[in-house]
This record gives structure tokens, C-alpha cells and sequence, in this order.
């Protein structure tokens, strides 16, 4: 592999891990297909089981305009996948008795206080109305709490800090009552807020001391220092007809520190790191001593927390626990898997999933901001699914 890496856990022999050698082939030949057809530059795929490496590939460019081959510990924007890490970073304080999961966010952040619901009346107009109850950091934790998008692009480009943030959001109506039902919007982002006030440290920090510190995680960051530019993967999207092109200019600046420290979708990492995340979160909470969470709490992270009834979140057919997504049923998934598997993905075409029942953790790392629906990362999954023959 180009690019000098430390894995997390030994290489080990596919086949003494349940895996058939020939099957798991399919994974690297199916991003040599993605490749060969201009959906991607390249990738690295990954998939760890019963304490060893069953699979650690390369593929492609990290770069085409530039001919720069990926590296092993070429360095991704993982987008979404920031999620997890500050749900942990919540759960930690939980842990502490920092806070109770059901204490309403304003009790921490007060411009809460003021929130409003925007609800369409019968006639077909909308009304802002009162939230029937407060919002919750459960609600916050599972996207349950009607917070959506709105006005975070808007502080992200201004270069506000999270503490500007929070105020101008809280005008914003909440698109359904608390609880009620699962909205993806800036929730972590909040939560990386009630990190900060409750903390007393910025959520880089905090991060950096308290999670990225003690699992080794060294290519984790908000941005990426210049000694490491070589590292930073160019980042593709699609024309009119899908095909790839350069992302340029990039939306955001990754080569220097940003004051909008966005806990849903602000960070960069390496496979290798990810994958330690990842491992500690299938180790109950420890890694290599580490100890970041109990037991108790992963397992309350991973149950489905979707209020009764809830239709699985489209368009993925998952659940959802604390920050992370959940097979719930294999028949509402449509697709081989695990029940109680867990995970996210990033915009770029990045995912991590956790697979206790398999004792496995696999990651599949692009950069493509896709406009068309491929499914490259589903692929790949299937592609690792498949190969597991005991």
C-alpha cells in the first residue's frame, strides 16, 4: 500500500476469519468497476473481524487531475460521520452526571426557551405555534427534537463560533413537535454546543483530549495542518449525465482552522482512525485500554429509539439509536446485514458500520459529493456481507 499506516489491530488470514478469500475479492473489484467508469477516483476499503484485519485496500487516485495515487493514510472529509464522534463526546459527560438524557436543552443553552413550531393548519396554511413540550437532548441525540437545517449554512460561511450560532438558530421554527417524528437537521451541532458550556473547553478540545487523544486517532481534526496537505484527498461531484468532476472551489476550507466547529459534519480522518472509533464502539466502549464509554451506554447508543411506530428512515430502512443508525429488521432493510448493526455515512460517499452480532467493523472511504443516487456504498457493503461463510 502507498502510504505508511498503523492499523489498529494485526492482519489477519481471511479465511481463519470466516471469510472466503475469493468472494471478498469481489469488494476490490467492484471499485476497480467504479473506477474504470469514472463514478470515482478511488477509495480505501476496510473490514476488521475477531480482532484482526481482514481486508485493507487502496484503490484508484486521490487525486486525478494530479495523477496522486491513494495512500493508506490518505486523509478524508467524513462529513456526517462527525455525528457519532460528538454523540460519544455527549455520552461521556452523561456518564459523568453532567446531565440527565431527557433534561431539556434550555436548561444548558436558554435561547431554547423561545423556540416555536411551524405547523400546517387544516386549510393548508402554516402557523407557528408553541412546542407542546420542551425539546430534550434525547430529542437532540435521535433528531426527534423538529430541528432541521435551516440557517446552518448560513452561520457555517459567516465563520461563526458555536456560542453565535445558537442564538439566530433558536429563531428558527422547529419543523415538527418535539418528539414527534425523525428530522436530519444541525441536532449535533447543538450538541456540540452543550459540550462546550458544560465542558468549559471548545469542542476541538475536547475532542482532541478526551477522544482522538486516548484512541490514537493523530488524522482526526476540523482541519487538516499544512504539513499533512499531501494527505487531503481531492474531492469530486457529477455532471449533468454523472460523471465525475472536480469539486473546485470546495465549500469549505479544510487547510485551516475554522471558527465553526461543527460536531455534524466538520471533521477529517483516515481509515485507520475511523476504524479505531469504530472498534472501541464494538469493544463496549474501550480500546487498547482506552476506556471512553461503559458498556451500559454503547448499548443504549445502539437500541432503536424512534418513537412507537415510526417508519424506518428513508431512504435507508434503518432505526435509529443515539447518533448512529440501526437495522431494526433485515425484511425493512431489503438487504443482508445484522440485526442491531450499527453505523453512518458522510456526504462524500463515506461509511462505517458496526456489526456486533459478526464481530465486525467495515468502512468504505471515497470522495464523491454525489447529485445521483448510485448506491457505490451499498454495493460495497453487500460485497463484505457476502464473503462471510462461517
Amino acid at each position: 500500500m502507498t502510504g505508511t499506516v498503523n492499523w489498529p489491530l494485526p492482519l489477519g488470514d481471511p479465511k481463519e476469519l470466516g471469510l472466503c478469500r475469493e468472494r471478498l475479492e469481489r469488494v476490490s473489484r467492484l471499485m476497480r468497476e467504479f473506477i474504470d467508469h469514472r463514478q470515482i477516483a478511488g477509495g480505501i476499503t476496510f473490514l476488521a473481524r475477531h480482532g484482526r484485519v481482514a481486508h485493507a485496500a487502496n484503490h484508484g487516485l486521490m487525486d486525478i487531475e494530479n495523477q496522486k495515487p491513494m495512500r493508506a493514510d490518505a486523509i478524508f472529509r467524513i462529513y456526517s460521520m462527525t455525528k457519532p464522534v460528538t454523540v460519544v463526546a455527549v455520552l461521556m459527560l452523561y456518564e459523568e452526571g453532567a446531565f440527565f438524557l431527557d433534561d431539556p436543552i434550555k436548561k444548558y443553552l436558554p435561547d431554547f426557551a423561545n423556540v416555536l413550531v411551524k405547523e400546517r393548519q387544516a386549510n393548508g396554511s402554516e402557523k407557528l405555534v408553541p412546542p407542546r413540550r420542551d425539546v430534550t437532548i434525547h430529542d437532540l441525540l435521535t433528531h426527534t427534537g423538529g430541528l432541521t437545517y435551516e440557517y446552518f449554512h448560513e452561520a457555517e460561511k459567516a465563520g461563526m463560533t458555536l456560542a453565535e450560532f445558537i442564538p439566530g438558530y433558536c429563531r428558527v421554527p422547529l419543523g415538527s413537535q418535539p418528539g414527534e417524528r425523525w428530522i436530519y437537521g444541525a441536532s449535533n451541532d447543538v450538541l456540540g454546543r452543550l459540550v462546550e458550556v458544560v465542558s468549559g473547553q471548545a469542542l476541538d478540545q475536547f475532542f482532541s483530549e478526551r477522544i482522538f487523544g486516548p484512541l490514537g486517532m493523530d488524522d482526526t481534526a476540523f482541519y487538516v495542518p499544512e504539513e499533512k496537505w499531501g494527505r487531503l484527498c481531492a474531492i469530486y461531484t457529477e455532471d449533468v449525465a454523472g460523471k465525475l468532476i472536480s469539486k473546485q472551489p470546495e465549500d469549505r476550507d479544510y487547510r485551516h482552522p475554522r471558527a465553526f466547529l461543527s460536531g455534524g459534519a466538520g471533521l477529517v480522518s483516515t481509515t485507520a482512525d475511523y476504524a479505531r472509533f469504530c472498534l472501541m464502539l464494538l469493544n463496549n466502549g474501550v480500546l487498547n485500554g482506552a476506556q471512553l464509554l461503559g458498556r451500559k451506554t454503547v448499548e443504549l447508543m445502539r437500541q432503536d429509539h424512534l418513537p412507537p411506530e415510526h417508519p424506518a428512515i428513508a431512504p435507508f430502512r434503518f432505526g435509529y439509536g443515539l447518533g448512529v443508525s440501526v437495522l431494526r429488521s433485515l425484511a425493512e432493510k431489503q438487504g443482508i446485514g445484522s440485526v442491531g448493526e450499527f453505523g453512518w455515512g458522510g456526504a462524500a460517499t463515506t461509511n462505517a458500520w458496526i456489526d456486533p452480532q459478526e464481530d465486525i467493523v467495515c468502512l468504505v472511504m471515497m470522495q464523491l459529493l454525489a447529485k445521483t443516487t448510485q448506491g457505490l456504498d451499498k454495493k460495497l457493503k453487500n460485497a463484505m456481507y457476502q464473503a462471510l461463510v462461517r
